[in-house]
């Protein structure tokens, strides 16, 4: 096995700029040249600083909105509703983490989409609806109206907004990880999960709260019941759902090769429109009354979720296409083996090769092989775009890290690999049986119509007609059979598929 990774070579293109060498001197140039020394030296200092500055944000914002849900609900009510609104988070979780398992991203990209939306979002949308709600209930003197205004018109907005925000921010400063389709559903469906989650405490809590104020009473103690079975039970993917198309509009612009900056923008522009107009329906909804709802919800919410889920499936087999197709182009190199395309375009076959290295090498193995299989499945991506011209310019240095990180963990992913390859092939073809005429040739007979291939009736009702004898006789002697077998072509035993006739052949 080659211990060194194979040769490749990348010239620098001989139109690219030339650094300027000229006015060397100047404090401009003093603070630059420190600067860079500095991130030489420390290249992971700045990284850490941003991160750490969206953490303490992300932190301040969290504990805002948790006096905000506290004060509105009260202790005991906050208590419930996060113990009912905690359900459905892994299962969400769960669900869109399974979709990004072919690419998946790093963790640290899903934590902050789920921070963002549970206290950032959260927060703005609970201060613009509460503030926006109140001017117009003060400018019409009609509450009722202010309300139903801020759910239809002045929510949709706010929300999808505020969780847009964080699709945005990805897209702008996370690139590398932000390639396509897939990638923009599961940031966007984290992000709508941890809004939902803060919104349902709310929900929940509040309920809580009226049925304590009514008692014991059955009607009023209904009410976190019914919010739940609403909110929890029946419709738990609806902000997902909504926030879901805006990330389809950020994952296909992602998509989008360089040198069209108006369809990056008015995709992603495009995306979100139409989230704030299915966001407003579902929520206009709730006054077309308890027909009007369930309606609303089986003839256009239950098939809506239906088509993106078989979109989002439909855009993962095209990425296990992708990597069956542009793989193989590295084997000729040296840097997969024949197996590995195959297996590494096989979700069945990648989740075997991960347990076969955990059973016998330990979990730091399965992850090695995990980080294998998503690196090669980023080559394969980055050189689709490349193919079609859509690669941007840091596609030769991009390329180079990929190998780079492939060949430094082959010695425990390609055997895991190449088993598993083995696993899941298909059983080679049984050889065919041997040729025989079907059924046995007769001469035809005058009786018998020409091409029917039937059988006449037999003239002599001995059992075993002895074949030389034109009408009949006795059985052939087994031991002194008057018919040996032709030494060239000898009798084969009979296929359990095809057996051979009982009649014997006619001379």
């Amino acid at each position: 096995m080659a211990t060194s990774p194979p040769c490749s070579t990348y010239p620098v293109h001989p139109g690219a700029p030339r650094p300027d060498t000229s006015a060397r001197t100047g404090r401009w140039y003093r603070w630059r040249r420190w600067g860079q020394r500095y991130a030489q030296a420390r290249p992971t200092a700045g990284l850490r600083l941003r991160q750490g500055a969206v953490a303490v944000l992300l932190a301040l914002s969290g504990l805002v909105i948790l006096a905000l849900v506290r004060q509105e609900t009260g202790t005991e009510g906050f208590l419930v509703g996060l113990g009912l609104a905690v359900l459905p988070v892994p299962l969400l979780i769960a669900a869109f983490r399974w979709l990004d398992r072919v690419e998946p991203g790093p963790w640290r990209h899903l934590l902050f989409a789920f921070a963002w939306g549970a206290c950032a979002a959260a927060l703005i949308a609970i201060v613009t609806n509460s503030f926006a709600t109140r001017w117009i209930a003060t400018a019409t003197a009609d509450p009722s109206r202010a309300d139903t205004l801020g759910a239809t018109v002045i929510a949709p907005v706010v929300e999808e907004s505020a969780k847009a925000a964080a699709l945005l921010l990805l897209f702008l400063f996370r690139r590398r990880h932000f390639t396509g389709l897939v990638d923009g559903v599961v940031i966007a469906g984290v992000t709508a999960t941890g809004f939902a989650f803060t919104e349902n405490i709310l929900y929940l809590g509040t309920a809580f709260g009226s049925d304590q104020s009514g008692g014991d009473s059955g009607g009023v103690a209904s009410v976190t019941v019914a919010t739940f079975f609403v909110r929890v039970i029946m419709s738990p993917f609806a902000h997902p759902l909504f926030t879901v198309l805006t990330g389809i509009g950020f994952g296909v612009a992602a998509a989008t090769g360089p040198g069209r900056p108006l369809r990056k923008a008015l995709l992603p522009l495009a995306g979100l429109l139409l989230a704030m107009g299915v966001h407003a329906f579902w929520n206009g909804s709730a006054g077309f009354g308890d027909h009007g709802f369930l309606a609303v919800y089986a003839g256009f919410m239950v098939p809506v979720f239906g088509l993106l889920t078989w979109l989002v499936i439909w855009a993962r087999q095209h990425e296990l296409r992708v990597v069956r197709e542009e793989l193989p182009a590295y084997v000729a190199t040296g840097w997969f083996s024949p197996a590995e395309p195959f297996a590494l375009g096989s979700m069945r076959a990648r989740r075997l090769a991960r347990r076969d290295a955990g059973r016998h090498l330990g979990r730091p193995a399965a992850r090695a092989v995990a980080a294998y299989e998503s690196y090669a499945t980023s080559l394969a991506v980055l050189r689709r775009r490349g193919s079609r011209g859509r690669a941007g310019a840091d596609f030769v240095r991009r390329e180079r890290e990929l190998l780079d990180a492939l060949w430094q963990r082959r010695e425990t992913a390609r055997p895991a690999l190449e088993q598993a390859a083995r696993t899941i092939a298909p059983p080679p073809p049984a050889p065919a049986p041997p040729w025989q005429p079907w059924p046995p040739w007769q001469p035809w007979q005058p009786w018998q119509p020409y091409g029917t291939g039937a059988w006449p009736p037999h003239p002599h009702p001995h059992p075993h007609p002895h074949p030389h004898h034109p009408h009949g006789g006795p059985a052939p002697n087994p031991s002194h059979p008057s018919h040996p077998p032709h030494p060239l072509y000898p009798s084969h035993p009979p296929h359990p598929l095809h057996p051979r006739p009982t009649t014997d052949r006619q001379p």
